[in-house]
């Protein structure tokens, strides 16, 4: 095949030779029968150059675009659908069953149970004993619980864009732990100055990531290949106590829930500037995107609501208040995105709410201290961490 073109090429090229040869009539033709400008190539399109190693990014507009209603990954989708809540009091994991609100089995796992995290590759779903020092992890086929793996304070737990590392949120220690996503073992410690370091999400290149530090009120910026902190400030409100970070479907803002400042920090994660607040109701919490990428649900754990962040408009627009209150904390968006799931932290149970209606749909007692819970599977192609940030 390439003899035969190269054969038909050559023989062109003669071609073009000879009637160049033959005056200017036929050598003014040869141009216009090459039509040459329509063999030159469109411009390409805008692409997103992402972490080495990180999977290509979907959509350059929309960093949840693998997170669609139902698209499950190979990897996952014969996992049973579960609900996952760690007790941090009770040091057990609750399994709901999603389709009957109820409880069908209770793990034992370590002292202080803080999140339940999907693996960068989706096939396990490790608790974080913040206490006990152990990672308890769980297969999400069968439900069953392996070998605890020793890892000092983890209070949460994040994994880089391509799959690298795995990040442990080392809040007490005040430290960022880089290990090994698979076995766990410490590749680098980043000592950080601020105290607790807890939440973080990444940019839509992978190239950094926020991190919110909750004692001392200040964000963190990371370069996740150096695996170094390269930027830091305190936030512009006294007492101020950062907890979940999002970042926006375009990749241009990062969103930090403060449960004193009562609402969101918007910030400019590239020029990492001062960030504005935006009022969300009292307790400020934890942040879940839609699965159409245009809202995102704000739980507000000081006055027992949801309060519903529409991207585009840049404002709050609805708000929704749990039936006789309650404490609404962690959580996490089903498969098909119908029903919002969240812990109640301070009163032993969970909440379904519809995400069409904001109606709840059950309130499902648990063990005590419930936090991060986690819904699984998820839509997505690689997991993040923490309670499930699917890209």
């Amino acid at each position: 095949m390439h003899r035969n073109l190269v054969k038909r090429t050559l023989m062109a090229g003669a071609a073009l030779a000879a009637l160049a040869a033959c005056g200017t009539e036929s050598a003014d033709r040869a141009p216009k029968a090459l039509n040459t400008k329509a063999a030159v190539p469109a411009p390409p399109k805008k692409t997103v150059q992402g972490l080495p190693g990180m999977p290509p990014v979907l959509d350059p507009k929309d960093v949840y675009a693998a997170d669609r209603p139902n698209q499950l990954s190979p990897v996952v989708k014969d996992f049973p659908s579960r609900v996952y809540v760690p007790n941090t009091e009770s040091d057990t994991v609750s399994v709901i069953d999603p389709k009957t609100y109820e409880i069908i089995e209770t793990i034992p796992v370590g002292r202080q149970p803080q999140h339940v995290v999907p693996s960068w590759d989706m096939k396990t779903l490790w608790v974080n004993n913040n206490r006990g020092h152990t990672l308890t992890p769980i297969d999400p086929k069968t439900g069953k619980a392996g070998k605890e793996v020793e890892v000092h304070d983890p209070y949460n737990l994040y994994f880089t864009p391509n799959g690298k590392y795995a990040v442990v949120m080392a809040s007490l220690d005040r430290e960022l732990v880089f290990r090994d996503p698979h076995t766990m073992e410490r590749i680098k410690t980043e000592p950080v100055t601020c105290y607790g370091v807890n939440h973080a999400d990444f940019s839509a290149d992978g190239k950094y990531f926020i991190v919110s530090c909750e004692f001392s009120g200040e964000l963190l910026k990371v370069d996740t290949e150096k695996m170094e902190v390269v930027g830091q400030q305190k936030l512009p409100f006294d007492g101020a106590m950062p907890q979940d970070v999002k970042i926006s479907p375009d990749g241009k803002r990062f969103y930090i829930a403060d449960m004193m400042a009562d609402g969101m920090w918007m910030l400019d994660g590239e020029k990492f500037t001062e960030p504005t607040l935006l009022p969300t109701g009292k307790g400020c919490h934890g942040l879940y995107v839609s699965r159409d990428s245009r809202e995102m649900y704000v739980s507000n754990r000081g006055e027992g609501s949801v309060s519903v962040f529409d991207f585009t408009q840049n404002k709050v627009t609805k708000k929704w208040h749990l039936p006789d209150g309650g404490s609404p904390d962690m959580g996490g968006v089903s498969a098909d995105g119908k029903v919002l799931w969240l812990s109640g932290r301070y009163d032993a149970e969970v909440y379904a709410i519809d995400t069409r209606t904001g109606t709840q749909l059950a309130r499902i007692p648990v063990g005590a201290g419930p936090h991060g819970l986690a819904v699984y599977p998820q839509p997505g192609r690689y997991s993040l961490g923490h309670t499930g940030i699917f890209r």
